[in-house]
């Protein structure tokens, strides 16, 4: 080993996760400081054993808090059975799996994956292989500005957002990025190279951006006119993150094809390729996956779809959704530098006259709330789906109390 030392005894001689995280990780995210060793529900503890609650909740991910029993149980009996084939083989978790999600669904046909990134990558894949086969060779998507659809070079192509666009040049071409929530700037340019296009419901990365009620399904009609397919990225608002189990649900729309991950598998990583029987055009050998689908990551999303739509956790989303709103436009009533809050369920964003949403941050943290920054003047909140009008009500207490320190 290097300098003669175990990376194991070197940590426990430091005492100093932080610091060795800083010489062994190439530098791709900005980390906050603090450690984290234990979770429950919608709290979480550092090292020192300091509590914190959690409204981050892994990027949307954690619907069903930290370390949930019926996960949990889930991923031990399963581990216990068969971890991993692979695709040449049926395994029944996988089955059970794809039946839940369609029969829950407007889709007719599955592909598993291991996350968002790759379940775009594949909703793009389908729809040029159905370009090629239906559309005369067509190949080009239409995305939006401000969009998020994921970190691989395909993906980050579709995503309208030159800050992660820049540093990659030249990108794969093939995306024509127009505004978002206006669908005649979609019209405008469709051409006879178009595919489809892709929207999320609701731009999560792109600043938790709400589209007007009508959007959507004008889109959806837009391209059934047109014959191309309507792609709805639900990564981040899907599996009742919104208040309905689906967000396009809300919109009177139905997409083509639809992708998940983030908080299919509360916590185990795992993504989905839905689509419907017409543009299911794939052939054997023309997508896969290793990973995708394996026992294990389908059992724990089983367990968590199954569980959200048992107990109607979408309608206590759209209820304390409702009620941490109406807390937080109660604080924008208080202080004149809140611009806005905006959102669905339990994907909600606060904004600011100025750029404070680093400072925010860090004073949450210090108080023991965690909060993210989704601009530099907005703060994004995404607790886990089982989370209390109480701890609601904890929350905002902090944020509060920080705000007026600030104001002060």
């Amino acid at each position: 080993m290097k300098q003669g030392m175990r990376l194991e005894e070197q940590a426990l001689s430091h005492n100093n996760w932080q610091e060795l995280e800083q010489k062994l990780f190439l530098r791709t995210f900005s980390r906050l400081p603090l450690t984290l060793v234990r979770g429950q529900g919608a709290r979480v503890w550092d090292e020192q054993g300091k509590e914190y609650l959690d409204f981050v909740g892994g990027w949307a991910v954690n619907s069903l808090g930290h370390c949930p029993s019926v996960v949990v149980e889930a991923l031990e009996k399963q581990a216990k059975t068969l971890i991993q084939t692979s695709n040449q083989f049926y395994t029944i978790p996988q089955i059970e799996l794809a039946q839940l999600l369609i029969e829950n669904s407007c889709l007719d046909r599955i592909f598993l994956c291991n996350s968002g990134a790759e379940a775009n990558e594949g909703a793009v894949k389908l729809a040029r292989r159905y370009g090629k086969l239906r559309l005369n060779g067509a190949y080009e998507i239409i995305t939006t500005h401000s969009s998020f659809h994921g970190r691989t070079l395909a993906m980050t192509a579709a995503t309208g957002q030159n800050k992660f666009q820049e540093p990659y040049t030249p990108l794969p071409d093939g995306f024509v990025t127009v505004e978002y929530n206006n669908a005649e700037a979609i019209k405008r340019v469709t051409t006879t190279q178009t595919c489809g296009v892709i929207l999320e419901p609701i731009q999560g990365e792109g600043g938790v951006n709400v589209p007007g009620n009508g959007y959507l399904k004008e889109v959806q009609d837009w391209c059934h006119e047109k014959g191309i397919l309507f792609i709805l990225d639900e990564i981040q608002t899907g599996v009742g993150r919104t208040g309905t189990l689906f967000a396009y649900e809300q919109y009177g729309a139905e997409p083509d094809i639809m992708t998940l991950a983030k908080g299919l598998g509360s916590g185990v990583p795992i993504g989905a390729l839905l689509a419907k029987e017409g543009c299911s055009v794939f052939s054997p050998g023309e997508h896969g996956s290793t990973f995708g689908g394996n026992p294990l990551t389908c059992a724990a999303a089983y367990a968590t779809v199954k569980h959200i739509i048992d107990n109607d956790i979408p309608g206590k989303v759209k209820r304390v959704g409702k009620y941490f709103t109406t807390k937080l436009e109660s604080l924008k009533q208080e202080f004149d530098f809140i611009t806005q809050v905006r959102g669905r369920g339990l994907l909600i964003a606060l904004e600011f006259n100025r750029e404070m949403a680093d400072e925010l941050v860090t004073a949450c943290l210090r108080k023991g709330l965690l909060v993210n920054k989704v601009k530099p003047n907005a703060l994004r909140f995404m607790p886990p789906l089982i989370i209390s009008e109480k701890e609601v009500d904890e929350a905002v207490d902090i944020l509060e109390s920080v705000l007026m320190s600030l104001r002060a």
